[in-house]
């Protein structure tokens, strides 16, 4: 497989758990709100496993500085391994998003903005679901 094929079907399955995490979270469909939050993330992580062990090893530059991440970011396979390592935790963050909300008795409506924004701006999204879960009121929480 070459880079964009990798990338094109890892960021489409991503895609498809935001859409089955916002479908699950919307109508109440916990199991499929945890079967996408969950198994998705499995398999991007597992997918970014594999270009992981098969890249990094060859690959110049590290993590100690920010001109070593830019080196190693510079070889295309490492950068698409982060890439999945985006869609992987962002997936797995609105997933936990969305299992706290209901857990927590809060408003669903927070799910709105905050489910979005992990989507497409990461830490974001959660320090909306952060915000709001420190002040909005809360119903009776769900064990």
């Amino acid at each position: 497989m070459n880079l964009e094929t990798i990338f094109s079907a890892a960021s489409s399955l991503a895609l498809l758990g935001w859409l089955g995490l916002a479908a699950g979270a919307a109508w109440r469909l916990d199991r499929l709100t945890s079967a996408v939050g969950l198994l998705i993330p499995g398999v991007l992580a597992l997918g970014y496993a594999v270009l992981l062990a098969m890249t990094l090893p060859a690959s110049d530059g590290g993590f100690d500085s920010l001109d070593a991440v830019r080196r190693l970011f510079a070889n295309p396979w490492v950068l698409l391994a982060g890439w999945i390592h985006y869609l992987c935790f962002d997936l797995l963050t609105g997933h936990w998003i969305a299992t706290e909300t209901r857990r927590l008795g809060l408003p669903r409506w927070l799910l709105i903005p905050a489910l979005p924004l992990t989507f497409l701006f990461g830490p974001l999204g959660l320090l909306v679901f952060f915000a709001g879960a420190a002040s909005l009121p809360r119903r009776a929480a769900l064990a």
